[in-house]
């Protein structure tokens, strides 16, 4: 099995989809950052909605989101690629003009906006992926979808940060911030569109088979749903330990999620490189048993008591983060191998939708474990992860399928 050796930014840049697409990329992900976070505190204190309301409104523009999926995955199964990063960037355009629009004390505005911000939002990682399928193949496109993780992760943080400065501003800033992800939004759905890329549809036509997904694509989509969990572990499960179970500083909680930002942004694409000596099945399987140590870490982490427990957390959060960026480096990229050309998209929006479910289901999980004690919460999440692990391992070699003849981008390239 070949591996790359090397990083070159500019084969990367190449294989991520050409270096319009990349400050598309960067552009859409700072205006992310810049929104996402702030959406609660601008529903309540820019529309005075209450908390639940603003909520409510949130939760159904993730879920519609979701539903919206597998219409996505049909139109990417025509061929289409950068018209649909495209459009899933315009509709959340949508959503900021709704937002901007909608006036102080209606709910249902806003929840319109919520909904096209959360369509946009569950559309892009199965476009974006799908695209990439197009231009690269083999191991050079598990390294550019690791570097535009990496490269997302930066820019929504560095959007968190500045919308935290603007947040002094009050009304007026969060407002004008609005107007800012709205124009980010359409500066990169202009680039993304620039690019011209769509697959050729005699390539990707379905066939009986289509609307199944294999059986060992289930089980992979299925232990999905518990990994993603590692991805709201230090967003809800530390903070959430930390303080309100072991009385720790907030700022060990901050720390922790800062240290995530950046050594997911740091480690994504070197991690990605090294682990491409491995099968993808395998570096799956071993994310989960990174993770199932993180937990047990935790666990006895939380049993030091308040002087060493937080510390502690913070330590054995590093080896946490190491297995997300392993996760976030080979479950993506197993999908796409395991695909065929032909039913790409659909098998993505699968994928998305058990992100989605995951990333859903896992704060009211969190949440309903921890008032339980330690070995409850980390227990159960450690139990869980290591299934999900063997059930991912057994697997046979992925075959190299047929190569894709895609429009777009002055050549032409095979997906593997």
């Amino acid at each position: 099995m070949a591996t790359l050796t090397k990083i070159r930014p500019r084969a990367l840049v190449r294989a991520s989809g050409g270096p319009r697409y990349a400050v598309a990329l960067a552009v859409d992900a700072l205006g992310t950052g810049l929104l996402r976070p702030f959406l609660l505190l601008y529903g309540v204190t820019v529309l005075r909605l209450s908390a639940p309301v603003t909520g409510i409104a949130m939760t159904g523009g993730v879920v519609v989101g979701l539903v919206c999926m597998p219409a996505v995955g049909r139109w990417l199964d025509r061929g289409a690629r950068s018209s649909v990063v495209a459009a899933s960037m315009l509709v959340r355009v949508l959503g900021v003009v709704l937002l901007l629009a909608t006036p102080a004390g209606y709910a249902w505005p806003f929840a319109a906006a919520a909904l096209f911000l959360g369509i946009g939002n569950q559309a892009w990682p199965a476009a974006h992926a799908a695209l990439v399928a197009t231009v690269s193949h083999g191991r050079e496109r598990d390294t550019a979808l690791a570097g535009g993780r990496a490269l997302r992760n930066a820019g929504l943080g560095v959007g968190a940060l500045l919308a935290t400065a603007c947040l002094a501003g009050g009304t007026t800033a969060l407002q004008a911030l609005a107007a800012v992800t709205g124009l980010a939004y359409l500066t990169a759905a202009a680039l993304a569109w620039s690019v011209h890329l769509h697959a050729d549809p005699s390539a990707t036509l379905a066939d009986n088979r289509a609307g199944e997904p294999a059986p060992r694509m289930r089980a992979l989509l299925a232990a999905n749903v518990v990994y993603v969990f590692c991805l709201n572990v230090p967003e809800i499960a530390l903070p959430l330990v930390l303080v309100t179970q072991m009385h720790a500083s907030p700022m060990w909680s901050a720390a922790i999620f800062v240290a995530n930002t950046v050594l997911v942004v740091t480690l994504q694409v070197p991690v990605t490189v090294l682990m491409s000596r491995f099968s993808r099945r395998t570096v799956l399987a071993l994310a989960g048993v990174v993770l199932t140590a993180s937990y047990l870490g935790f666990l006895a982490a939380t049993s030091l008591g308040p002087g060493w427990g937080a510390p502690a957390v913070a330590a054995v959060s590093v080896v946490c983060t190491v297995g997300e960026i392993i996760y976030a480096g080979s479950a993506t990229a197993l999908v796409t191998a395991l695909a065929p050309p032909h039913v790409l998209g659909r098998t993505l929006a699968r994928f998305e939708l058990s992100t989605g479910f995951g990333l859903a289901v896992s704060p009211a999980a969190i949440t309903a474990l921890a008032p339980h004690g330690p070995a409850a919460l980390w227990g159960t999440l450690a139990t869980a992860t290591l299934l999900s692990a063997c059930a991912v391992a057994p697997a046979k070699t992925v075959p190299f399928p047929r190569p894709q003849r895609v429009r777009g981008a002055g050549s032409c390239s095979s997906v593997e």
